[in-house]
Parts: C-alpha cells; structure tokens; sequence
C-alpha cells in the first residue's frame, strides 16, 4: 500500500532541504525507503512511501528544516526516542504586529539568553522562526521546553519559567 504526505515549507528553506547536490534529500530517501519530490519554487514537498510510521518520521524532519532547524539538528528525529513539536506565537499576539514582535523578542531574551536556557534545562533544541517556536529532544524534555515557551508567551516571568522548569526536571529525576 502507498502512502503520501505533502508538506509546505518556507522557499528560502527548499536549498537547506535538498542540501549540496542533494545530499540531505538522498540521506532522508535513503534512510528511510521513500520518494521525496521537492517543488522548489513553490516550498511543496511531496513524501510517498508504503511505511507510513516512515513517512511520519519523514515528515517531521521535512518540518523542522522548513521551521530553521539545520539537517543535522532535524536528523536526530530519526532516533525513535526524538519529538518534534512547534508552538504558534501569532496564538499569543492576536492582530498586533508590535505585540508579537514584542512576544517574539521576549522568548528570545537578551542575546539569545531565555531561549538558551530553556534549550539547557530541557536537553532540548529549539529554533525561533516567523511565527513558531520549533523544539525537537525526548518526549518530556520537549514537553517541558513547550510548556515553558507558551509561559514566556502568556507573560509569566522569566525567573517564574526557569524555577518551573528546573523543579519539575528535579521532580521527574526523583521519579526516576
């Protein structure tokens, strides 16, 4: 049975798709025992296989390049244990274009510091592009990271989202 997905990715993402003479699409292709067709000009992608847990895979990978991750990042999710998720800022902001300027560069923080810090308490990696927050680690470390984005969106305190994060890893390790 063939299966297909279509993905839509931004056009200035399409070359780091392909990579150098279509090195990053072959490697995809080729890992994962599908057909991948890329419509340049347009930002279409076109997934098809007859694994659909693959193409999944396949997809998710597509999206995180789409979303800024570089491929080596975006290749981890190849690794059964790896999740993607992305977390909208325009769901934050409504029609404001300061507003969600504002929000962006909040989640961002000075140098790239709220972002960072959240990657590290998390294990996570996270990218901030156009309108999303793309995040890809282990189930719980993406789950916390997301969890603390949309904080840092709804307003809470930066010091409030790091105390949050480091005593629910704390919590999770004492579980363990």
């Amino acid at each position: 049975m063939q299966f297909s997905y279509e993905v839509k990715i931004p056009k200035d993402r399409v070359a780091v798709l392909i990579g150098v003479k279509g090195s990053v699409k072959k490697e995809i292709q080729n890992t994962l025992s599908l057909k991948l067709t890329v419509d340049s000009k347009e930002g279409d992608v076109f997934l098809e296989g007859d694994d659909s847990l693959k193409l999944l895979t396949a997809q998710n990978i597509v999206k995180a390049i789409g979303r800024g991750f570089n491929p080596e990042t975006a290749l981890e999710l190849l690794n059964e244990n790896a999740y993607f998720d992305m977390v909208d800022i325009s769901n934050f902001t409504g029609d404001s274009r300061a507003k969600f300027l504002r929000i962006k560069a909040r989640v961002i923080g000075t140098d790239g510091k709220a972002r960072k810090t959240i990657e590290n308490l998390t294990h996570t990696s996270t990218v901030v592009y156009g309108k999303t927050i793309s995040i890809i680690g282990d189930y719980e470390g993406v789950s916390f990271a997301k969890r603390a984005f949309e904080a840092l969106l709804s307003g809470s305190r930066h010091s409030g989202v790091y105390s949050f994060l480091e005593k629910s890893i704390k919590r999770r390790k004492n579980v363990l």
